[in-house]
């Protein structure tokens, strides 16, 4: 029989790689985000790209990366590690400077995989949870491959808005079931993804109409997490499980005004208002859960034991202090305002990063599996 830690010591440096490229997207997409604002920092060579793709690099190359791998993870099989092989790659080719349909092919390549094994597990487990994550892992497909023939990415945006939304949404319904059901959770969560899921569809052929019923349906969902949701009820212990509370509910507060800016302020097109959105759902909302979820995640993907320190709050707190500066800065057309709030943002993940990793060296206190054990993208 061979020895437990060499067989995890194996499959830890076999995903390391494919963590890597994720967090390269991470680090340039961020890089490239600073110097939009505009400030003042250098780009190696003539990395245009970095520029003009942060959206795509954050989105595709490293949250739907890093969701694949631990999507492939959860599955125990080979086959889905090429999700995040291959928009892993796709992130690489863009960051190398690569011009062309090849990245676009790759990225949507891996999320059609991606789809691949969403369908499996709903063939595995058939549950209106695994069935909200299949639909958006099928937007996210849909938006890639309109990324790939030349829609302005504007116009793909609702597409990978209903990807992320839709995957951390089916986490949440997985985890409703550690509680009391009510009779109007389900018929208010289905009125909600119907309105949601009708304004993304509808962007497709009339963008005022489509992202306005969009922006309704996120507030919806917001609502509903707010009302429902199992964080209300964690957040009252202690440890890892009130710090994850914590970033749910922030984060569904960011979703709401999300949602809320998206119905006042459509089309979207460019700008602060445009900018404004993106970033309340994508900052505010999408990485307060990947802050909370992290400690869970990473240990499930690299072998190691979880870990919490209070030093996490940190990164959280400047997170979100960083995000009212720039979303008020966006909406007041304050430009010093909207440079120094994406600066604070980029120092919480900085601190993001450094916390996470100091934990696993440095591991302080053991934390308790979440309710219900290991789920796709974690949960609390």
């Amino acid at each position: 029989m061979k020895p437990k830690g060499s067989s995890e010591g194996r499959k830890r440096l076999g995903r390391l790689p494919l963590l890597a490229l994720g967090m390269a997207s991470l680090v340039t997409g961020v890089w490239g985000g600073l110097v939009r604002l505009p400030l003042a920092l250098p780009l190696p060579g003539d990395q245009a790209n970095w520029l003009t793709f942060h959206g795509p690099l954050m989105v595709c190359g490293f949250l739907g990366t890093v969701i694949g791998l631990e999507r492939a993870v959860g599955l125990q099989r080979w086959w889905p590690y090429a999700t995040p092989a291959l928009t892993g790659a796709g992130a690489v080719a863009l960051l190398a400077g690569a011009m062309g349909p090849i990245p676009l092919l790759l990225v949507t390549a891996g999320s059609v995989l991606f789809a691949l094994v969403a369908l499996r597990v709903v063939t595995m487990q058939r549950s209106l949870f695994t069935r909200v994550m299949g639909v958006g892992a099928l937007a996210w497909v849909t938006g890639n491959a309109l990324w790939w023939q030349g829609w302005p990415l504007n116009r793909v945006v609702p597409w990978w808005i209903a990807f992320l939304t839709l995957t951390i949404v089916g986490e949440r319904i997985d985890l409703s079931r550690f509680q009391k059901p009510s009779r109007w959770s389900q018929p208010l969560l289905l009125g909600a993804l119907a309105l949601f899921l009708g304004g993304v569809i509808a962007t497709a052929w009339h963008q005022l109409a489509g992202e306005r019923l969009t922006g309704l349906g996120l507030v919806a969902l917001a609502l509903w997490l707010g009302r429902f949701d199992l964080a209300r009820r964690t957040v009252r212990q202690p440890g890892l499980t009130r710090f994850m509370a914590i970033c749910l509910l922030i984060g569904y507060g960011w979703l709401a005004v999300s949602g809320v800016l998206m119905t006042l302020h459509s089309p979207l097109e460019s700008g602060l208002r445009y900018d404004a959105v993106l970033h309340a759902l994508f900052l505010g909302f999408v990485f307060s859960m990947i802050f909370g979820h992290a400690p869970v995640i990473f240990p499930a993907v690299l072998l190691l034991r979880p870990s919490f320190r209070t030093a996490f709050y940190a990164h959280l707190a400047v997170l979100h202090a960083g995000l009212l500066l720039r979303v008020g800065a966006d909406l007041a057309d304050w430009p010093a305002g909207r440079q120094w709030g994406g600066a604070t943002n980029a120092l919480a993940l900085a601190l993001f990063l450094a916390n996470t990793v100091g934990a696993f060296v440095w591991p302080a206190q053991a934390a308790p599996p979440p309710p219900g054990g290991r789920s796709t993208t974690g949960s609390s």
